[in-house]
């Protein structure tokens, strides 16, 4: 349920006329998968009238999201009557969800230790408990590398205590490995020619991240999953059905991407890349019927995501003069797509909220 108007009408897209800007939020024609735009790579890109082929020189390397300063208001709440029962949880301890992060360690400690999570030096005290991550750990944030760092000893504390700590493949983890590994060397985008480091940089890439960046991060982000389920629960990174492209099975698709990941080719990590940026496939008419192709085929009785954040979801960032309206208010993760979506990524890169979430909502 949301509080106050919609200053955007949703799944509007971008008058032809107009030219994107760091404040223009408007919906591009290609969230919806179809048309000219259909394989762009970027929420950012304006797409041409469809009658128009891309445009020479098109490279699909503009931001991911418009930047937006702090002073927008959203307030989301979640009513959980809405939402279906998900299947019970088999004796194990709590499960939690994290939405993105991009670098900001230590809004990421505070919200963690928020729920109990961590103790007040940063160490696992949640014994049994589950914790996943939802992917986008670097990028836009200052401490990227710190975000992942910590990451990692989770998974051996909460291993060592019984629970677990696990993470799940966002399209900045294929951003970064792809720039670390393939740097400028030309891609093929399909419209044109791009760079994984032109959109690394373009997409809140820091220096301080890839100085940083170890043979150790590149491994453990290259072997991570970008699909489960967990008691009902069917988490991925990415509000897209583009999953189905890589598998009719949770292992099948993990496999593909890692093998994809692992054969090491510039333009299959591209791909896999340009497809992981999709978004907004659960919004609007017929959204609810894309969540139900992924739960009729991977399993489970709602998606949880990360990657699109809430208030680009509502369509309620900013105005096209730019004024600021109040300071952005996320209160929780975001329902719809007929109960069968839950939206993680508060916002924190906009001055939103970093959401740590324990499932299911109901409970």
């Amino acid at each position: 349920m949301v509080e106050g108007s919609m200053t955007q009408g949703a799944g509007q897209g971008p008058e032809v006329e107009r030219t994107a800007t760091v404040r223009d939020f408007r919906v591009p024609a290609y969230v919806h998968e179809t048309g000219p735009y259909a394989q762009s790579t970027h929420p950012g890109d304006v797409a041409p009238p469809a009658e128009e082929a891309y445009p020479d020189g098109y490279t699909p390397t503009q931001r991911d999201l418009p930047v937006i300063n702090r002073g927008d208001t959203v307030q989301v709440t979640v009513d959980p009557a809405s939402v279906p029962a998900p299947q019970p949880t088999t004796g194990q301890g709590p499960l939690y969800v994290v939405g993105d992060v991009h670098g900001y360690l230590d809004e990421l400690v505070a919200a963690l230790q928020e729920q109990g999570l961590l103790d007040a030096a940063g160490q696992w005290c949640a014994g049994t408990a589950r914790l996943w991550f939802l992917g986008d750990f670097t990028d836009r944030g200052p401490d990227g590398i710190g975000v992942i760092d910590l990451v990692m000893r989770l998974s051996a504390e909460a291993a060592a205590a019984g629970g677990y700590c696990k993470a799940l493949m966002g399209n900045h983890e294929l951003l970064l490995l792809g720039a670390k590994r393939f740097g400028d060397t030309p891609v093929n985008s399909g419209a044109g020619t791009a760079t994984f480091q032109a959109a690394w940089l373009l997409n809140g890439g820091q220096k301080t991240d890839m100085d940083r960046l170890q043979d150790h991060h590149l491994q453990w982000m290259a072997r991570l999953d970008a699909v489960e389920e967990v008691d009902g629960h069917l988490l991925l990174h990415s509000d897209t059905t583009a999953y189905l492209d890589y598998g009719r099975s949770i292992e099948e698709v993990n496999d593909t991407v890692r093998e994809t990941i692992t054969r090491n080719d510039a333009d299959e990590v591209w791909d896999l890349f340009r497809k992981f940026t999709k978004r907004f496939s659960f919004r609007d008419e017929g959204g609810a019927d894309a969540v139900r192709s992924l739960l009729d085929t991977y399993g489970g009785t709602r998606v949880v995501h990360g990657h699109s954040p809430i208030p680009y979801l509502l369509g309620e960032v900013g105005s096209e003069e730019g004024e600021d309206d109040g300071g952005p208010v996320v209160t929780g993760p975001h329902v719809y797509a007929d109960g069968l979506a839950i939206a993680m990524d508060g916002g924190v890169t906009m001055a939103g909220k970093l959401l740590v979430q324990q499932l299911p909502l109901d409970a």
